[in-house]
């Protein structure tokens, strides 16, 4: 049953955990139940229904409060709450309404019993375009829904247990225990939530303190911890920064440190205003609203996704109805002269400031920040991230080679493998007869198995790339859809995507096993460039001409983009 609870530091609480006495006998009768296992994001999602986290919600969102909030941003009630909150599947005989089934995760851990009130069809298209204002599937979540099922359940939720962790368990906290916590200081009502998903640089520290100290309020330090941008820093290293900053560089009594369970989205304002009602039910009343907050980087043409300011003015605009006021985040300038950061509209013309482009950031900070001044990045924070990656050049990366059959891509490939281990780096060949061999046996050409074929090379090489290893990829791989999904799953700082761009008509002439011949006469149907089409890449990091290069020109100029990305060492390191 779900429980209400009421605290000052913030609204009603839903609670879906059941009574501890009425958990063996649930257990025991989840175990006589049809199961469905639930993904890694749905899992996040449970955690924060039942510990209220979601709140006003009660669970996974049946058909009215889906489609008015994908509209409208508020429940069918008129609840505003902007993001949907769903439970997709896949439709199988054994989901039959009024019926109860056993939630299990990816270990089969039974997590909760749902009664099926609800199954309902949905339309990937259109909660693309209004949710996240895109069809782009180089947008993570546009990219993912790919691959839910066309169905959504909703219906009671009993809780039997929440996930178990087994690091930082001091710092899982759920809403009503950081509510506790915030309440057991006599400071100030005033509480200021801090959104994070990367490791804390010098600015964001001398943001949130002076944003809590605006407000005379105790800082919530509330990093995501779930399901974040594909290539992010993982979790582990960041909470060990975040501890060591509050451990050194804040007062302990201004600040409270907790993990967040949350499957980001990346959906940019609609998110943001999604991340303050959390805090708000975490007991925060000010949150800080970052440029382009939760925004996912470029699409296939280069242009951002959302506005700069975008969240910051849809926060804006519901600030009163949801009780968190917004606390912008302004531009802060380091003054070297004076050892301290000012607002950069508050600095008096020819004032000597430091400063950092984007792209040495990138760079110093891909090299475990070593390189980054102290004034950017605490030490504490340069040797953790140290400790944890290594340097650019002995990091992992993925070169996925796309274009049609015969042009030319396996030969490069093969190539760049030569040349990558002239260079020192050693790399993973995923082509045509590997993958037919040992990935893709039993699958046939349908668009379907061909989207699996691609997602099965995908994890295969994410995998790799993960673990420090450099692998080639060589693929038609026409549609993409499911290239941008496997972005997603390697990263995209890590993702190389290089078409080979040879013309139909050169590709027919280069094929010794006649396949375009038999496509062309209909003994084989679905055969790309023929009966089905090839969606060229909008904006590859590289494309190749292979009439009028030769595959070892363009196999050097993929080592040369690789060399310019700090992924191979064209220089040996000078010995004393």
């Amino acid at each position: 049953m779900a429980t209400t609870l009421i605290s000052p530091y913030g609204g009603a609480l839903i609670e879906l955990l059941v009574a501890p006495e009425e958990r063996e006998s649930l257990k025991a009768y989840a175990s006589t139940l049809p199961s469905l296992q639930i993904s890694p994001r749905a899992v996040c999602d449970l955690e924060l229904l039942a510990t209220g986290g979601f709140s006003p919600l009660d669970r996974f969102m049946n058909r009215a409060d889906f489609e008015s909030v994908a509209h409208t941003l508020r429940l069918a009630n008129g609840t505003l709450f902007p993001m949907p909150i769903t439970l997709p599947a896949s439709p199988d005989d054994t989901l039959s309404l009024d019926t109860d089934i056993a939630l299990r995760d990816s270990k089969n851990n039974l997590l909760a019993v749902m009664t099926l009130e609800e199954i309902y069809t949905w339309d990937r298209d259109d909660i693309a375009q209004h949710v996240f204002g895109t069809l782009d599937t180089k947008h993570p979540l546009v990219a993912e829904m790919g691959r839910w099922g066309s169905v959504n359940l909703s219906g009671k939720l009993r809780v039997l247990s929440l996930p178990t962790y087994y690091d930082f368990r001091e710092l899982r906290l759920t809403p009503a225990q950081v509510r506790e916590r915030l309440a057991s200081s006599s400071i100030s009502n005033n509480v200021v939530a801090f959104q994070t998903r990367n490791p804390l640089h010098r600015v964001h520290e001398e943001l949130t303190k002076r944003a809590a100290a605006s407000v005379d309020g105790i800082l919530l330090l509330h990093p995501s911890v779930g399901m974040t941008k594909p290539g992010d820093v993982d979790h582990y290293t960041r909470v060990r920064t975040y501890k060591a900053l509050v451990q050194h560089h804040y007062q302990p009594d201004r600040v409270v440190l907790a993990l967040l369970p949350l499957a980001m989205r990346m959906g940019g304002p609609r998110e943001a205003l999604w991340h303050a009602i959390i805090r708000r039910n975490h007991g925060a009343n000010h949150f800080v609203v970052g440029r382009d907050h939760a925004g996912p980087g470029k699409d296939s043409t280069g242009t951002p996704f959302y506005g700069p300011y975008d969240a910051q003015q849809l926060v804006e605009k519901h600030s009163d109805e949801i009780g968190v006021k917004v606390l912008p985040f302004h531009e802060l300038i380091f003054l070297p002269d004076e050892n301290r950061y000012e607002q950069a509209s508050q600095i008096p013309e020819g004032t000597r400031t430091a400063s950092i482009s984007g792209t040495q950031v990138r760079e110093n900070y891909l090299n475990k920040g070593r390189l980054l001044p102290s004034w950017f990045t605490r030490p504490e924070v340069a040797e953790i991230l140290g400790e944890a990656y290594p340097a650019r050049h002995q990091q992992g990366v993925c070169i996925w080679l796309t274009g049609l059959s015969g042009s030319g891509k396996s030969t490069t490939a093969e190539i760049l493998e030569l040349l990558l281990l002239e260079h020192g780096r050693r790399a993973t060949m995923l082509d045509g007869d590997v993958v037919r061999t040992h990935l893709s046996k039993g699958l046939g050409f349908s668009k379907e198995d061909r989207d699996t074929n691609i997602r099965r090379i995908g994890f295969v090489a994410s995998e790799i790339v993960s673990h420090g290893g450099v692998v080639i990829c060589a693929a038609v791989s026409p549609y993409q859809g499911v290239r941008n999904e496997v972005r997603q799953m390697v990263g995209d700082d890590q993702f190389v995507e290089v078409f080979v761009n040879t013309p139909l008509e050169e590709c027919e002439r280069r094929d010794i096993k006649g396949m375009y011949a038999k496509a062309r006469r209909g003994e084989i149907t679905g055969f790309t460039g023929i009966d089905d089409p090839y969606e060229a890449p909008l904006n590859p990091e590289i494309e190749l001409d292979t009439v009028g290069q030769t595959a070892e020109e363009n196999a050097r100029r993929v080592l040369n983009h690789l060399a310019e990305q700090g992924f191979v060492r064209t220089v040996e390191p000078e010995y004393a």
